[in-house]
């Protein structure tokens, strides 16, 4: 399904930006939990904790955007290419209804100067919403984490 073909999105804050991913996407929303920082990862890698016993990356969604001061409030779990990772949000706006006419794709000039992560740009409540590609929010090399302790046994 085309990423602006989802009708239902978790709407978050980070940093100062609104942002959305498709809900289909979304596994569980939490309060944060213990994130063992890694060297030599992404920048807007956190590191990794442990979820329902199994390590998941931690991304930073504000650093994503420049904003390292962000502290977060929440994590929202993904299922990313039968992955999970986890992301690092300041606050839950909720779930909306947007349409494919709500989020116009990022015109050229803009799309060469933004992080791939953001697929379109729309509007609620008169502050834009950046629409992220779940996909694209941890390279592939990050998403390849250790096994869980346990399963090392």
């Amino acid at each position: 399904m085309p990423l602006l073909m989802a009708e239902n999105w978790l709407v978050f804050r980070a940093g100062a930006r609104l942002c959305a991913v498709p809900l289909a996407s979304v596994v569980e929303t939490m309060r944060p939990l213990p994130v063992e920082p890694l060297t030599g990862g992404p920048h807007a890698v956190a590191g990794l904790c442990m979820i329902r016993g199994a390590p998941v990356p931690v991304v930073n969604v504000a650093a994503l955007f420049g904003d390292e001061r962000a502290t977060a409030a929440r994590l929202v779990t993904l299922s990313v290419a039968g992955r999970r990772v986890a992301l690092a949000v300041d606050d839950l706006v909720g779930v909306r209804s947007f349409a494919a006419a709500d989020a116009a794709p990022l015109p050229p000039l803009l799309r060469d100067a933004s992080t791939e992560a953001i697929a379109a740009i729309g509007a609620l409540d008169g502050e834009f919403v950046l629409v992220l590609q779940a996909a694209r929010l941890v390279p592939e090399a990050a998403l390849d984490t250790p096994a869980a302790p346990e399963a090392a046994r």
